[in-house]
């Protein structure tokens, strides 16, 4: 099953291939294509901290706020979560429970539609005491006239 990103963004399309597993309860798809023309932007790892650097000690406030952090950087770019092609996520203290968290918050974040291409990536430390989530993205937007 082939989906472009949304109607507004001809820039993803995600793909979940037949032989493999439904990726969607799990929030994400097995392929992101980045078509021609497109203007890569590439955002670093956010964490759950506020603009003051308060860290919550919830892994459900972390993610949240990790994911509000992330659309604002989008935001910086000229993106938004539909532009997302693939997210790479740190969890420490991984468990089942932890990814339906993380679920939960990206559908939140995210809403209806295809999810992008995802690894997550248990991690015994992250680069803050107390900190135990991270994410970072990759967009792709439509190539600015030039």
């Amino acid at each position: 099953m082939t989906i472009p990103a949304s109607p507004a963004s001809a820039t993803v399309t995600f793909t979940n291939p037949a032989g493999l597993y439904d990726p969607a309860p799990n929030g994400y798809s097995h392929i992101a294509s980045v078509h021609p023309g497109t203007r890569l932007v590439f955002i670093a790892g956010q964490g759950g901290e506020t603009a003051d650097g308060a860290l919550a000690a919830d892994f459900r406030q972390q993610v949240r706020q990790a994911l509000a952090n992330l659309c604002t950087a989008l935001a910086a770019a000229g993106a938004a979560p539909r532009h997302v092609a693939k997210l790479t996520v740190l969890i420490v203290d991984h468990s089942h429970e932890r990814l339906a968290v993380f679920g939960a918050e990206l559908a939140q974040a995210f809403g209806d539609g295809p999810k992008p291409a995802c690894t997550l990536i248990p991690v015994p430390r992250l680069a803050l005491d107390g900190m135990l989530f991270e994410i970072e993205a990759v967009a792709a937007l439509p190539q600015a006239a030039g």
